[in-house]
């Protein structure tokens, strides 16, 4: 278990990045959703020990994290946003020099784990090849296998589908549900079909703040039948977003599909339509939001 009690974090200029976040995370694949600049990747670097936060504990299992980072370290994976690796050197050497570093000495144990861990992210054809001519999905795969030295209980992984192809993407996700089966996965994304794919529990984070927490199917089903669809002419948007309460737009062959959140229906054109995972997000981003401009207007 995974447990974060009141963290917060500012920084030099003032910016307040994280405010007051608790959660409390069991093994299991953990989806951690949130508009870009919302505070997740700086919850996943106080995760990882790579900056100290200005309040607040983490504990994972026995271990104080603040107190005790390097006994985190010693069982923590991480895929950061972006990793540094050196491109002209195959993953077979670069695997076996990570593995150097965490502390892994004897050649033969470091050969057997290394090719462990290229098959298992199916990378073993291309072990001889040089990371700077994988596509982006195997690179991503490679982050993975790298995360995974050590049999690691933490692997926490941010934004690890941004920027792939349909079919990099399923294959990574699929990788990603075999890892969470035994150890506590996180997973820091803005792409919800990851989370509804993935994650059998989950959180919002906006603004520093966690705004929602549950498992997907509970927060889907507090919304079925409050959401509804209507097709307009773009002209029209601007007056729908004044009477109802629009959380997400999209254009279909010429016209503008806008999806309304209201407790019952809003009118003619307006059709009920089956809650997701992404009205939840969309919806609880509007709403937060709306409660912040109010407080803007009162201040």
């Amino acid at each position: 278990m995974l447990s974060i009690q009141k963290l917060s974090h500012v920084y030099p200029n003032g910016t307040r990045a994280l405010d007051d976040v608790s959660l409390d995370i069991p093994p299991g694949m953990f989806g951690l959703l949130g508009p870009n600049g919302a505070g997740k990747s700086s919850l996943m670097r106080c995760l990882a020990t790579l900056q100290v936060p200005s309040a607040g504990s983490i504990r994972f299992a026995e271990i104080d994290v603040l107190k005790t980072p390097a006994a985190l370290r010693a069982t923590l994976g991480y895929l950061p946003q972006d990793f540094g690796v050196y491109p002209r050197v195959t993953a077979e050497d670069m695997l076996d020099h990570l593995a150097v570093l965490k502390g892994i000495g004897g050649r033969g144990q470091r050969r057997d784990l290394v090719d462990s861990l290229l098959r298992q992210v199916n990378l073993w054809d291309v072990r001889k090849k040089a990371i700077a001519g994988f596509s982006g999905g195997m690179r991503q795969r490679f982050g993975i296998a790298q995360a995974l030295i050590g049999n690691p209980r933490l692997v926490i992984v941010d934004e690890p589908t941004a920027g792939l192809d349909p079919e990099e993407r399923n294959r990574f996700n699929n990788l990603l549900s075999e890892i969470g089966e035994s150890v506590v996965v996180i997973l820091s994304t803005h792409i919800v079909d990851d989370v509804t794919d993935l994650c059998p529990r989950m959180a919002i984070l906006v603004a520093g703040r966690i705004v929602q927490t549950g498992t997907p199917a509970d927060l889907i089903a507090a919304l079925q039948g409050r959401i509804w669809q209507a097709s307009i002419d773009k002209h029209e948007l601007a007056s729908a977003r004044e009477r109802q309460h629009v959380i997400a737009t999209r254009l279909r062959a010429g016209r503008t599909v806008i999806r309304v959140l209201a407790d019952t229906s809003p009118g003619v054109g307006f059709t009920p339509v089956e809650a997701g995972l992404e009205d939840v997000y969309f919806s609880t981003l509007s709403l937060h939001r709306q409660a912040g401009s109010a407080e803007l207007k009162a201040a």
